[in-house]
């Protein structure tokens, strides 16, 4: 009696995370200084003009979610996650942070954020103006999404 025995190898697949490219540090202190801290303002004043009417709201929304980058070009980070398996196919996938309902999102925007994010995005303004309140300053405005529909970074 002949047995035959086959052995079969299986290659774990490999998975890398990749960041998205990012714009350089010294690049976005440049912008900041030249550019991203006269123009947040108006920006932020322009996107709360459009937030009081019904029709301007998606724009107004999308203009506060944007602040971070008109500030210091910093963008979203969102994850690519790169999987090769045995055979060689590669399989991509975009991973972004898990968001709370839009119910509730909406609720608190109704409620509180419509009004708190205007108070919050102009303390930290005028905190960004000074060289002591800078890092705070940009530390809240980077964080006004948050503030405003509770969105995640």
């Amino acid at each position: 009696m002949t047995s035959s025995t086959q052995l079969s190898t299986q290659v774990a697949p490999r998975q890398e995370v990749h960041r998205g490219p990012g714009v350089p540090f010294l690049i976005r202190v440049l912008w900041f200084i030249l550019i991203g801290w006269h123009v947040t303002l108006y920006w932020v004043l322009a996107a709360w003009l459009f937030n009081i009417t019904v029709i301007g709201l998606p724009v107004g929304l999308w203009m506060l979610n944007r602040v971070p980058l008109v500030l210091t070009l910093r963008t979203q980070r969102d994850y690519t996650e790169t999987q090769v398996n045995a055979d060689g196919t590669v399989r991509t996938r975009y991973r972004s942070t898990p968001q709370i309902s839009w119910v509730l999102r909406f609720l608190y925007f109704v409620l509180i954020g419509w009004w708190f994010s205007l108070i919050w995005s102009l303390l930290s303004w005028l905190f960004c103006v000074t060289i002591i309140g800078l890092p705070l300053g940009v530390l809240m405005l980077n964080r006004l999404p948050n503030v405003t529909t509770l969105m995640r970074q």
